[in-house]
């Protein structure tokens, strides 16, 4: 896995990792806890002073990702690094996915430093010259015009064409697609850049992409996947990218996405010589990854109990952007009590009302805080130091 022909000879050929540039913050190899923290217990080895901190555990995370891996015969598995690009996390996810997805020349960067022979595709809306003309050979191609910057390049490449079709996307968290977003191209985009793919030796038209929507259940996913496959057919091409979207929720988090239903309805759906594609992201990571921090001061005002704890979405964004509470690991009852960081703003709000008792010096630990979490955060806002990273 993770091999590209079209890598220059001496990069990685049999799927080995190397080992790449160090984060932009000290990671610390100190064991993660088999169990949820209780109330006022550290992890091994960590202080008070240690916290907040990101803590990730990759023996789950490679377990989830075989199963996933085993779930998908014959399906093309690519990660979408946006989801978290944690080195460590995506040594792990390496052994098992056929190659990466980025979406800006930044991630290309930190893959290629990493896994040098990888397969990757480059999509994202918005491509500057440097990352459509660069060296990527597969590209996800987002309208007439890019197409056009790219033939009068002169450079060589490979390209699916991302598609945004007029489907229905019900229940989805959020809509990439089936409508007017700026995502992809409709119909009409994509015929006027058949036609100008016609003849063309240096760019190759390899088939479609189609990321339309985020947080579907197996069912709905595989209703989107029959509809662009129709849709390619009538295209002629054989090279199929059905995006990501597998739904996770926040407020269940023991519902988890049917990989196998999924694996199966997609093999049910593949004709012979069609190539399927998924690039999950957020359904892959975020299980992986907790965010434990202490309580600094409980207060009450107007009525309402709050807890302030170290941190806050400048670290964890992902509920204040969601609008949801970001679940929590098993605390004593208590009396519901809003959950907020040190941020000069109201939204700093990481769990609204919960039914838990906190006191100052008390641990908290926020789960499922493996995706969409730190990398997507406003990390300067006050400049307040910024988390600790472990691994076990």
């Amino acid at each position: 896995m993770l091999t590209d022909s079209s890598i220059p000879d001496g990069v990685l050929t049999d799927g080995s990792i190397l080992n790449g540039p160090a984060p932009d913050r000290p990671p610390l190899d100190r064991p993660v806890p088999d169990e949820p923290l209780a109330a006022g217990r550290l992890p091994d080895g960590l202080t008070p002073d240690d916290l907040p901190a990101y803590v990730y555990d990759l023996a789950s995370l490679d377990e989830h990702a075989a199963a996933v891996r085993a779930a998908l015969p014959g399906i093309e598995l690519y990660y979408a690094v946006k989801a978290n690009p944690d080195p460590e996390l995506l040594r792990v996810l390496a052994r098992h996915v056929d190659g990466f997805e980025v979406s800006s020349g930044g991630e290309l960067a930190h893959v290629r430093g990493l896994f040098p022979g990888a397969r990757v595709a480059l999509g994202g809306p918005g491509k500057t010259d440097a990352e459509l003309f660069g060296a990527v050979t597969r590209l996800h191609v987002e309208s007439p015009g890019e197409l056009r910057r790219l033939l009068a390049s002169g450079r060589r490449a490979d390209v699916l064409l991302r598609v945004n079709l007029d489907v229905p996307v019900a229940g989805a968290s959020l809509a990439m697609g089936g409508g007017a977003t700026p995502f992809g191209m409709d119909p009409g985009g994509i015929a006027e850049c058949v036609t100008l793919l016609s003849g063309q030796e240096a760019v190759r038209l390899r088939g479609i992409h189609a990321h339309l929507a985020s947080g579907l259940a197996a069912p709905a996913l595989l209703e989107l996947a029959a509809a662009v496959l129709e849709y390619a057919r009538g295209l002629g091409v054989t090279e199929i990218n059905l995006g990501g979207g597998m739904a996770v929720s926040y407020t269940d988090p023991d519902a988890r996405f049917d990989w196998r239903s999924y694996g199966e309805g997609l093999a049910g759906l593949r004709r012979p010589g069609e190539v399927l594609r998924i690039e999950p992201g957020r359904a892959l990571t975020v299980y992986c990854g907790r965010y434990v921090t202490r309580v600094i001061d409980v207060k009450r005002v107007h009525g309402e109990l709050f807890a302030v704890v170290a941190g806050g979405t400048h670290h964890l964004r992902t509920p204040a952007t969601k609008g949801h509470s970001q679940p929590l690991a098993a605390l004593p009852p208590g009396e519901p009590v809003t959950i907020v960081g040190q941020l000069c703003t109201p939204k700093d709000v990481l769990a609204h009302r919960m039914p838990v008792r906190l006191a100052v010096g008390d641990i908290v630990e926020f789960t499922m805080a493996g995706a969409y979490a730190w990398n997507i955060s406003h990390h300067d806002f006050l400049m307040h130091p910024k988390p600790g990273f472990h691994y076990g």
